[in-house]
């Protein structure tokens, strides 16, 4: 192991380490008892201490009363209930707030995530990483799906302003500096897996199998994907209107040499006429043309509109940890007050062997 400088050695043993599993639940009723178990397991076998994070975003079913059960029986268990589903990335934000690991893992809550990956995340992170994600090497899931899935991935990357590592969703082990730079940044509509590259730091992956779904049927459908995929390019990409751009540019060429041609043309054969369903395909292709630009620059406008709202990302109707059932705005906030100071301080030293694996994000490119 390399040596640490002399005032990093006096705090690096200060006590033990402190992580903290943000769990974004909608209808996983049925998986977040086998999700606290395996994560009590796996935090357990690290020797570490920890607090297990549920944010029940809007969900349908009986989450709110298993969350019940599980905080009753286990102080390290924070429930936080959304007032409506406000989706996962911020439900992810909600839990980061309260967070107040050394070190935050973000998990879906549907057991696709798998809990016995995290002893490896955190090796990564001992070792000096600042976020350690995981990478889908395969999915248990429809060929189909998973083939266009991982084009996304590479097509995302190729046209990303920032380095994008291949096959990453959200499940990641954050350093806390890295989770307070995220919670820092002003934009409303967020798209984490991307911010997560953007602030930087040192990145490494961790490969693992994603399973189905343990219990009930995916909320991710065809529709549902094609919107995660359309919020990460327009949120990280200019290449779709600066295509437009290419691409006016040379229509207005084409349709240029075009018109000399039929000019030369008249000019040689005047007798011969010239066909009405020329003119009407060409129509509507233009036609077709322009409501295509105008969707994508669209897409730009609604993030802007978004953003310029300024609204809230999401309400926490009640929040609850060691029996207690906090639901008034008063209550809430002065939960949210006694947390803030551990939320904010400095990041644990770790120690910093073997650093270069050859995987860090900005070298993946």
């Amino acid at each position: 192991m390399a040596e640490l400088p002399a005032a990093l050695e006096e705090t690096v043993n200060n006590g033990p380490v402190r992580l903290s599993a943000v769990v974004a639940c909608y209808q996983d009723a049925q998986a977040i008892p086998l999700m606290h178990r395996r994560l009590t397991d796996v935090f357990s076998s690290l020797g570490v201490d920890h607090e297990i994070i549920f944010v029940n975003d809007g969900s349908p079913d009986d989450t709110d009363s298993v969350l019940q059960e599980l905080t009753d029986k286990d102080n390290r268990v924070l429930a936080i209930e959304h007032s409506r589903n406000f989706n996962s990335q911020n439900a992810f934000v909600s839990g980061m707030q309260l967070a107040t690991g050394d070190a935050v893992v973000l998990l879906d809550g549907d057991l696709q995530d798998p809990p016995e990956v995290i002893p490896a995340l955190y090796e990564k992170w001992r070792q000096g990483h600042d976020v350690v994600y995981g990478r889908r090497v395969k999915r248990e899931s429809a060929t189909l799906l998973a083939l266009c899935c991982k084009g996304f991935y590479r097509l995302f990357r190729g046209i990303s302003y920032v380095p994008m590592p291949l096959d990453a969703g959200d499940f990641s082990l954050m350093d806390r500096k890295v989770v307070n730079e995220l919670l820092a940044l002003p934009e409303t509509d967020q798209f984490l897996r991307g911010l997560r590259s953007w602030v930087g730091f040192r990145q490494t992956g961790v490969d693992y199998v994603r399973p189905e779904r343990a219990f009930g049927r995916s909320t991710h459908g065809w529709l549902k994907n094609i919107w995660w995929a359309k919020k990460g390019i327009f949120s990280f990409s200019f290449v779709p209107i600066e295509l437009l751009g290419y691409l006016g540019a040379t229509m207005t060429v084409l349709s240029f040499l075009a018109v000399v041609y039929q000019v030369i043309e008249k000019l040689r054969h005047p007798e011969v006429p010239r066909g009405v369903s020329t003119l009407i395909v060409l129509v509507l292709f233009f036609g077709s043309l322009n409501v295509l630009a105008i969707s994508v620059i669209g897409e730009y406008v609604i993030k802007i509109f978004e953003e310029t709202k300024r609204r809230p990302r999401f309400i926490r109707k009640a929040v609850r940890q060691g029996g207690k059932h906090f639901t008034t705005a008063a209550e809430i906030q002065a939960f949210l007050g006694s947390r803030e100071p551990a939320a904010q301080r400095s990041p644990r030293p770790r120690s910093f062997d073997g650093l270069d694996d050859g995987h860090d994000v900005r070298r993946e490119r």
